[in-house]
């Protein structure tokens, strides 16, 4: 069975470099400007260009208009949109139409009846990324580096592909792919030194540390 890798909120050359090389499945780039990893689409679109072919490019907005996302395309022509707000099914199932890329939902999780959250979207969208649900006071819904019980995963198996996300870095990140079964994982703050500031061997030790452990559980 195949596994993903997805590094997320670069905004540099230097750690672009670092997680395709490290092989890194997936790299994304954040569009939500309350983001200390915000990124503009001119400056998205050279790093895409050096991703493109050798890692899936992953374009993440929060409740984005159709001209946001417009412009968020025609810069990067992003493999994914993943969409990390509020979208209903119906948005998102839109947005899939309009534009004609896959789209990621995200969904947060506390409890195991956020579950069923998810099961809303498996019409609308390709995939699914299961993250930490915010507190309530954050400014903004991911990237947080909050976890949530890996355990509450065990048992959640949708017909459409689904990633793992929140509070995972390289000392964890075998532990919660044990514990929530797992085969595709997404990590932004855990390879960070500070709010947006990526680290190279941060990032080279979490995709080891990963492939090791999806090793283990095939």
């Amino acid at each position: 069975m195949s596994t993903t890798i997805k590094i997320c909120g670069l905004s540099t050359v230097e750690t672009l470099e670092a997680a395709v090389e490290a092989g890194a499945d997936m790299v994304g780039f954040v569009f939500f400007e309350r983001s200390p990893r915000a990124v503009t689409p001119p400056q998205a679109r050279d790093l895409a260009i050096r991703a493109r072919g050798r890692a899936e490019i992953v374009a993440l907005s929060v409740d984005a208009s159709d001209a946001a996302l417009e412009a968020i395309v025609a810069a990067i022509e992003p493999d994914y949109l993943q969409l990390h707000g509020r979208e209903s099914p119906e948005r998102v199932a839109r947005i899939q139409r309009k534009y004609g890329v896959s789209a990621i939902k995200a969904i947060g999780i506390a409890e195991a009846a956020d579950f069923a959250a998810a099961q809303e979207y498996l019409d609308a969208a390709d995939a699914l990324l299961i993250d930490a649900k915010p507190p309530r006071d954050a400014s903004r819904p991911g990237g947080n580096g909050r976890a949530f019980d890996w355990r509450l995963a065990r048992d959640f198996n949708p017909r459409k592909p689904w990633l793992l996300s929140g509070g995972l870095n390289a000392a964890n990140v075998a532990e919660a792919i044990l514990q929530s079964r797992a085969r595709n994982i997404d990590v932004s703050s855990g390879v960070e030194t500070a709010p947006g500031i990526k680290d190279v061997d941060m990032i080279k030790a979490f995709i080891t540390a990963a492939r090791a452990a999806f090793e283990v559980q095939s």
